[in-house]
């Protein structure tokens, strides 16, 4: 074998065995965190609660147990599979060494470590979210509500930037979005888009991308192609399908139904299916066409109205500790949470944590894992908004 043979390209042993070592540190301090043996003691207790002959009598506990048995059994079997896997990686990036000491080591060998690492650092990004995620709706899915706010057609144009972010970003999660309802602008973009997201940790993760969003940009609309500073707000609230959760009284409902919108021609829907419905005490109005028949849609709407009711209790109480720590938590289109900046420079900053980046593409197709990341450890350290600069 000749000198160049031999001399790998990438990484050092050295490099990868140092990498190894943090990954496994990595995981014995979240193997504290998480609490194996604790987890499958409660996985037992939801086995046995779910092997009783009654246990399907309570459809809607039975659906919560079946949903946290899932949920923490999958926790466990990763965990372990993810400790697993970075001892060999250890074993393989210490053999490494050897090797190159050696004169045998093959850059085959250390592409498979190298790749190895790279996996192995992202199962365990994953995980490590979860000790994020404490609050009673974090786990479940979510109902996401995009609106534009001031700006005119360029805050439409905004909104619908906002939607195609989200649902990329959903996509490389291995979620699941549904838009369920839609209301385009006039000229171009929307006027607002409600979709629920279906997956692990779904309402905890978009969670973090609650408030207003701000865009700069040239103005693609203008004549004169001037700067023009645009608005949208994003809500979020936990997919809340359970009448027992949160009562409705059918009197506090006003109803109407209309003809959904469609892609035109043949597509247009010919009947009255789609469904709004306004919560009159508290003025909360949700809506949905995506379903094809107005039952459907009325119970999908009766369920992102629920959600939106939980929501405000959510964020009802997130004032009154906010008030407490002596926090401003004004809504409104002056406390945005994030500015996105095309024009005269390329940045997206969070304004409740710092977290920037310069690549504005790379988060417009989706890639918004730091920004939630960083928020979500804002909140769980307790600590103060950062603010604008």
């Amino acid at each position: 074998m000749s000198e160049e043979q031999r001399q790998p390209a990438g990484p050092d042993p050295d490099a990868l065995a140092q990498q190894a070592g943090r990954l496994a540190e990595r995981v014995a301090l979240l193997g504290e965190y998480l609490d194996p043996n604790v987890l499958e003691m409660r996985v037992a207790e939801l086995e046995v609660e779910m092997g009783a002959g009654d246990f399907w009598d309570d459809q809607a506990r039975a659906a919560k147990v079946s949903a946290e048995h899932a949920r923490l059994s999958g926790r466990l079997t990763e965990y372990h599979a993810l400790a697993g896997d970075v001892g060999d990686l250890g074993e393989l990036a210490a053999m490494a060494r050897e090797e190159e000491r050696a004169g045998s080591l093959t850059p085959e060998f250390v592409t498979e470590v190298v790749d190895g690492l790279d996996r192995a650092e992202n199962r365990l990004f994953v995980l490590e979210e979860s000790r994020l995620f404490g609050g009673e709706h974090d786990a479940g899915d979510a109902v996401v509500t995009i609106q534009s706010g001031e700006g005119g057609t360029d805050a439409q144009d905004w909104a619908e930037m906002l939607l195609r972010m989200y649902l990329r970003w959903a996509e490389t999660r291995g979620m699941t979005a549904t838009v369920q309802d839609r209301l385009d602008g006039g000229e171009a973009g929307i006027k607002s888009a409600t979709f629920t997201l279906a997956g692990t940790n779904a309402y905890g993760l978009m969670s973090a991308e609650r408030g207003v969003h701000r865009l700069v940009r040239l103005s693609p609309f203008d004549s004169a192609n001037r700067r023009q500073t645009s608005f949208a707000a994003v809500q979020v609230a936990p997919l809340v399908t359970d009448e027992a959760v949160i009562e409705i009284d059918d009197k506090d409902l006003r109803i109407d139904t209309y003809r959904a919108s469609g892609a035109g021609g043949q597509h247009v829907n010919k009947t009255d299916s789609a469904v709004r419905i306004t919560h009159l005490p508290s003025g909360v109005v949700v809506q949905c066409q995506n379903e094809r028949s107005q039952t459907q849609n009325r119970a999908t709407a009766m369920s992102m109205l629920r959600s939106r009711l939980v929501e405000l209790e959510l964020q009802r109480r997130e004032e009154e500790s906010a008030r407490e720590r002596g926090e401003s938590m004004t809504i409104g289109f002056g406390s945005q949470i994030r500015s996105y900046v095309i024009h005269p420079y390329a940045m997206v900053k969070d304004l409740r944590t710092g977290h920037e980046t310069g690549n504005t593409q790379a988060v417009f197709d989706g890639a918004l894992d730091p920004f939630m990341r960083a928020e979500l450890e804002r909140r769980a350290k307790g600590l103060a908004v950062v603010g604008e600069d």
